[in-house]
């Protein structure tokens, strides 16, 4: 955003004489100026103070001799007029890496993969879970899992995984990754001891019967080596160890049973162990502090500088929960992402599309919204949609679909159409006009062209295609897409 810095003469006097009768104004400023630099001054005692002293257990004098109070607070002052990377663009892209450490099988892979991106204009953010199972492109290797990057960077080089994690991201994504933050579960488990208990909203009660016990793995007879995990639906306190579990149980019954919920839960425990550290007046619990940064010195790597760190805090620590958006990458009816077995036989998760120009699109548009006025309509009505590719665009239909979710549309099928040379788009309303807010929503996005019912041929083909699935939903409204609805598709702008 520019500015414009001249002014006319009148102008100069206008502005003038509004600040010599404003002097509340000017008073407000001078105020907030000063606390900024004694905030910036508080920081910089209780954080390097206590991390110097208490922590490496140096004497003051020592301490003194190498690192000078008053230079860390001088260079801490002007760093807040330094721009964070990323914040030219308007956009701070952070990995967020957990791993097992010491003492687990498998330490080094990357159990937890969350991309954080912070609008630093609007003051939002986005958590893009990535399933370690995700097979992606390495050279040299062909084709791995994701969360091998970080174990096979560590072998060759120790302390290169998080690099290493973070830019196999960026080229999957096509964005630049400005930080990392890589964890191991002793680090996670310990922090948010020292936090207190978070609260956490479970919704859906979580049972599994083989929760590996941790540390174990090669202690105890395989048959031991599990433990039950039940977790009750609601509201629930948690200390470090079971936040651990909760984010980690991939052997759940039901619908928790899944990576893409275990990623979904993991961003819940992002999202409560920041409003646990909003509830504390951590700036008056200076050995609370020295604890979590000597837990940080063990268990944590980062690219991340001191000054970077409280400057982020400060511009996103006021981020409400409805401007945090949350999403995951998965292999549902309206995925991105397919089942597969490798040519060694693992199972591994690729790209519905064949390429990751989908995942691409979602990374670009993962900040914009539909109109809520709009949104709450097609809620209301509680609105399922089919939509069939009719043409030979590649991901057309995906691509489409992650527009159509913003608006509250339930899609509950993604397919190629039997016809790839349509033209023209058409939707056929099974609701005969009974939510015809959605229908309008949907004539404006697409501009189809709109039938009551459908006709007999198609109602022959879909029941041919829909014989081999189990458990069919009929859909509110189907969709074939047309050529003219790649157009709508792809107007996004990469906002990375």
């Amino acid at each position: 955003m520019k500015f414009n810095l001249l002014k006319t003469k009148e102008e100069k006097l206008i502005s003038v004489k509004e600040n010599n009768f404003s002097p509340k104004k000017n008073k407000i400023k001078s105020i907030a100026k000063i606390a900024g630099y004694l905030l910036i001054f508080t920081l910089t005692i209780i954080i390097f103070f206590t991390s110097q002293i208490l922590i490496s257990g140096q004497g003051s004098n020592s301490w003194l001799m190498k690192l000078p109070i008053i230079s860390q607070i001088k260079r801490l002052v002007e760093s807040a007029d330094k721009e964070l990377k990323g914040e030219e663009r308007g956009k701070i892209n952070i990995l967020l890496l957990g791993m097992g450490g010491k003492n687990h099988d498998g330490g080094l892979l990357t159990d937890t993969i969350i991309l954080a991106s912070m609008d630093v204009a609007e003051k939002k953010v986005a958590l893009l879970s990535i399933p370690r199972d995700l097979s992606i492109p390495l050279e040299g290797m062909g084709g791995r899992k994701i969360n091998n990057v970080n174990a096979f960077a560590e072998t060759e080089l120790r302390g290169s995984g998080g690099l290493a994690t973070a830019q196999a991201v960026s080229d999957i994504l096509n964005i630049p990754i400005d930080y990392y933050v890589r964890l191991d579960f002793a680090g996670f488990i310990n922090i948010i001891n020292q936090l207190g208990d978070i609260e956490v909203d479970v919704e859906n009660t979580l049972l599994d019967y083989k929760y590996p016990i941790m540390g174990q793995e090669e202690a105890l007879p395989y048959e031991s080596r599990f433990e039950y995990l039940h977790i009750e639906k609601g509201r629930q306190k948690m200390d470090g160890e079971l936040a651990l579990k909760y984010a980690r149980s991939r052997h759940a019954e039901g619908v928790e049973g899944s990576d893409f919920a275990r990623s979904r839960r993991q961003q819940k425990i992002l999202q409560a162990v920041k409003e646990k550290i909003l509830s504390k007046y951590i700036l008056f619990k200076p050995m609370m502090i020295s604890n979590i940064i000597q837990e940080l010195n063990e268990h944590l790597s980062t690219n991340f500088k001191m000054w970077e760190m409280v400057k982020l805090w400060n511009m996103f620590k006021d981020t409400k929960e409805k401007n945090i958006i949350t999403k995951t990458l998965d292999n549902s009816q309206s995925g991105l992402l397919i089942d597969a077995i490798s040519q060694e036989g693992a199972y591994i998760l690729q790209p519905r599309g064949g390429d990751f120009a989908e995942i691409q699109s979602l990374g670009n548009t993962i900040f914009s919204s539909a109109p809520e006025d709009s949104k709450k309509q097609v809620i209301t009505e509680k609105t399922s949609l089919e939509i069939l590719n009719g043409t030979w665009i590649n991901g057309l239909a995906n691509r489409l679909a992650l527009d159509l979710e913003k608006y509250g549309f339930d899609i509950i099928r993604i397919s190629n159409y039997s016809r790839q040379n349509l033209q023209k788009s058409a939707i056929y309303d099974l609701t005969y006009g009974e939510k015809i807010e959605s229908l309008k929503i949907l004539k404006e996005k697409t501009n189809a062209d709109v039938n009551l019912g459908l006709p007999e041929w198609l109602i022959q083909e879909l029941s041919e295609n829909l014989s081999k699935e189990k458990n069919v939903k009929q859909p509110d409204f189907i969709l074939i897409l047309g050529q003219e609805a790649d157009a709508s598709s792809s107007g996004t702008q990469n906002i990375y």
